[in-house]
């Protein structure tokens, strides 16, 4: 019988925010890597350690903690959601953290040639991939139109506005830029202010001169669009047990969803095919509006519809937090999904699941 091979030695992989998707992403993940996952907790290292995870303690809150998992890992799975600020913040500091973490320098020295920088000495290193969970929040109400990933968007909330600033944080991870020693010796200054003239090259190109700088590592970064996550236990039953109303179907909005185990997968996909500055949208083809999903999980569940009421009563009656899911309107295409990762849905929308529930799933009396 083969032995399971060690994990030290096999390529590294940081998980950064560990919940519930994550936790079904490593079953998969520690076949082939390392696996590092950030944990604040004291009280989780058993469960990831169980899990074949090595726990790493951190806090995306305290920018201190974070700088040993700076060059820890050439792939990222950057699952954790940006923290609650209080007021209307509209920026992320954890993936602002995570970014300067991650954007520590090599050193290389900076050969200008033909008039453009060379970058050399840069040490042999992998290819450096970051995957970011984000959210369609970002994109607002949009009349329940369907949308792709090219849709500008128009974030209302500032929770969804904080996704978009990280979402901007991860794709600079995408851009080059140069961090010299000495700012005043950059080539912008020209050849004419060169300091130190070398010969090199096999064209023989004169250098205005050789200077060692620090050029940080380019990452290939993919972000997902995750709209509602479910799973057997992720499911709305408490709220149809409370008996919270609905929107009537004239006010009603289109919602969309994923499973988390077709969740984890496409993340992982995402990490091996996913391209540079893309984005993809992970969603099933479940094409209901809000208040048809409670129906259909009610049925399932053998509870009670809920009641349905007009749009101005339920600004009377929900919560504010819960008002706004029920005040955007729109259904994500995953073409690019299919298509470009070739992925394959295990649940290919709300109702497969619903089928597969056994009665032990469902509530008692």
């Amino acid at each position: 019988m083969k032995k399971p091979s060690k994990p030290f030695g096999r390529p590294r992989l940081l998980i950064v925010g560990c919940g519930d998707v994550g936790m079904r992403a490593l079953p998969a993940l520690v076949k082939r890597f390392r696996v590092f996952a950030v944990t604040s907790s004291d009280a989780r290292h058993a469960a990831l350690r169980a899990a074949g995870a090595v726990p790493v303690v951190a806090n995306l809150d305290d920018r201190h903690s974070l700088h040993r998992i700076g060059r820890l890992a050439p792939r990222v799975l950057h699952l954790a959601p940006p923290a609650a600020v209080a007021g209307n913040g509209t920026q992320d500091w954890r993936t602002r953290r995570l970014r300067a973490a991650l954007n520590r320098p090599y050193k290389r020295n900076i050969v200008p040639e033909a008039g453009h920088r060379a970058l050399t000495g840069m040490p042999h290193s992998p290819a450096r991939i970051l995957v970011y969970a984000s959210t369609s929040g970002v994109y607002g109400d949009c009349g329940g139109a369907y949308i792709d990933e090219t849709r500008t968007p128009m974030p209302r909330s500032p929770r969804a506005q904080r996704r978009v600033d990280a979402e901007r944080t991860v794709r600079s991870l995408g851009r080059p830029t140069f961090h010299a020693h000495n700012p005043r010796r950059v080539l912008a200054a020209g050849a004419s202010r060169a300091r130190v003239p070398q010969a090199f090259g096999a064209a023989g190109t004169r250098a205005s001169w050789r200077h060692a700088g620090q050029a940080r590592v380019i990452w290939r970064a993919s972000i997902v669009r995750i709209p509602g996550i479910y799973a057997a236990q992720r499911l709305p039953v408490a709220r149809l047990q409370k008996g919270t109303p609905a929107l009537q179907a004239s006010d009603d909005v289109y919602t969309n969803h994923i499973h988390a185990d077709d969740l984890a997968a496409i993340l992982i996909r995402t990490m091996w095919r996913g391209k540079a500055q893309r984005v993809v949208h992970a969603s099933d083809d479940t094409d209901w509006r809000m208040g048809e999903y409670f129906d259909h999980v009610a049925d399932a569940f053998g509870l009670p519809r809920p009641p349905r009421v007009s749009r101005e009563e339920a600004q009377r009656v929900l919560e504010p937090t819960l008002l706004s899911f029920m005040s955007e309107s729109r259904r994500l295409a995953n073409t690019r999904l299919k298509r470009e990762l070739g992925y394959r849905l295990k649940y290919p929308d709300v109702a497969a699941l619903l089928r597969t529930l056994s009665p032990a799933c469902r509530p008692g009396p």
